[in-house]
């Protein structure tokens, strides 16, 4: 009994069950064999990272140390001048006539002390990188082939000291954004069409008014030229396209006198057939009635009280006078663009201006209809409201009527004639006439104009 009992309690307190000493060996010795896979194969990983990390690191490391060596020969050259160069400044003082026999031994001396005046350098320029462009990469790669062409040829490139102080900082920030942060590419180039001598950039953002107060009219002058012609039985836009042709474009052009003299000065002439018959027969001079002419068809078309209050203010009021003028033909979805107030307001003003000018336009495109790229990667300036294509004027349609001396021509050189404030930046058709016209191939029936 008792040696039973003994047994039995062995086996409970870990021993090996009787019968079982041959299956228990092979299984412990798989697990052994299995736990030194596991480790082995974490040890590795481990070392390979820690390896991946201590090459990143390395360069940071190096700097740290070479930016403590040049800090401590900073110091060292403030704190006083070495024995060396005690020894070397006071040799020349007490015998000047050693300098010629005996050259060597002030040799050593001179390039112990070159280092600490290569030291100094980058301690006058820490001021000059604690601005944000010292942490660029192209300040950092400035300032390295700066330091690099001031060392002596001699001494190698290895050896050369880094900046010390805010320098070395923003130099080690430099590094760190080159180490973590991906390269970027450079931004794309601004999208340009048209000759070099009149390229357009397209914002294809909303204009401001292009009548700022600057160049309004003052509500007393407008008051004084509109009585001025209503007394001489004239035009008051005929009046104010002479006063602007000739260069009276401030709030006032004249004042109340000039005007009545230059309102009998006109109506002494008797009936003319025209503003540029009656601009003639006042200057005598075509070029000028030419460019008077259109400024006051531009003035008819933007009215008395868009050229005080702005055109912006005047612009329901255009609107409203293309859309009931039976004279000005444009297609359903482009009368819907107006409607809607989707269309700039130069393009109206222009359309307008072309109304007085020809007596009919046909508009074939505003921006309903239109393809959204002008050509591949460029936004259509029609887009953003701020195009129209004329496909007839006067009754005549632009198609097959692009010759020299033709009805085109007469309308590019009127667009040419228009103020500054609501130029096209492109007139574009069969035609080049200089400033922003210019010709393109796939324009043979339409006039394209782009602001």
């Amino acid at each position: 009994m008792p040696r039973r009992f003994i047994r039995r309690e062995n086996w409970e307190f870990g021993g090996a069950a009787p019968g079982s000493e041959e299956t228990t060996e092979p299984r412990s010795r798989k697990r052994r064999l299995v736990s030194t896979l596991v480790f082995t194969t974490i040890f590795f990983s481990g070392a390979s990272l820690a390896a991946v990390a201590g090459d990143q690191l390395r360069p940071l490391v190096a700097n740290d140390s070479q930016e403590l060596a040049a800090d401590a020969t900073t110091t060292t050259s403030e704190a006083g001048p070495t024995p060396a160069e005690t020894t070397d400044a006071s040799a020349p003082a007490a015998a000047p006539a050693d300098e010629s026999t005996a050259p060597d031994a002030t040799a050593p001396a001179d390039a112990t002390a070159a280092p600490a005046d290569a030291t100094a350098a980058p301690a006058d320029s820490a001021d000059a990188a604690t601005t944000d462009d010292a942490l660029s990469p192209e300040h950092a790669s400035s300032a390295a082939g700066a330091a690099a062409t001031a060392q002596p040829a001699t001494q190698p490139d290895t050896n050369a000291p880094k900046p010390a102080g805010k320098a070395a900082r923003a130099w080690k920030k430099t590094q760190l954004r080159t180490l973590l942060l991906p390269k970027l590419k450079p931004a794309s180039k601004p999208e340009i069409e048209g000759p070099a001598d009149a390229a357009t950039i397209w914002l294809n953002s909303q204009l401001p008014d292009p009548t700022p107060p600057a160049l309004r009219l003052s509500p007393k002058f407008a008051t004084n030229l509109k009585a001025a012609a209503n007394g001489a039985g004239l035009d008051w836009a005929t009046m104010l396209g002479i006063l602007r042709a000739r260069g009276a474009t401030c709030h006032e052009p004249a004042d109340g006198t000039t005007l009545r003299k230059l309102a009998g000065r006109l109506a002494s002439y008797g009936p003319a057939k025209g503003d540029w018959a009656r601009i003639v027969s006042y200057s005598g001079d075509t070029s000028f009635a030419d460019k008077a002419a259109a400024l006051a068809r531009y003035d008819r078309a933007v009215g008395l009280d868009g050229l005080v209050n702005g055109l912006e203010a005047a612009k329901r009021s255009i609107a409203s006078h293309l859309l009931s003028d039976s004279s000005v033909s444009i297609y359903a979805a482009g009368r819907n663009d107006i409607v809607r107030n989707r269309v700039d307001v130069r393009v109206l003003t222009v359309i307008a201006y072309l109304r007085e000018s020809f007596g009919e336009v046909s508009v074939s495109s505003l921006i309903t209809g239109h393809r959204l790229y002008a050509r591949p990667g460029v936004i259509s300036a029609h887009i953003s409201g701020h195009a129209v294509d004329i496909s007839g004027l006067g009754g005549t349609p632009i198609l097959g009527h692009q010759e020299p001396g033709g009805m085109t021509e007469r309308a590019v050189r009127d667009l040419l004639l228009l103020p500054a404030e609501v130029m096209p930046r492109q007139i574009i058709s069969l035609l080049g006439m200089g400033g922003p016209s210019f010709p393109m191939a796939d324009h043979y029936n339409h006039i394209h104009l782009g602001f």
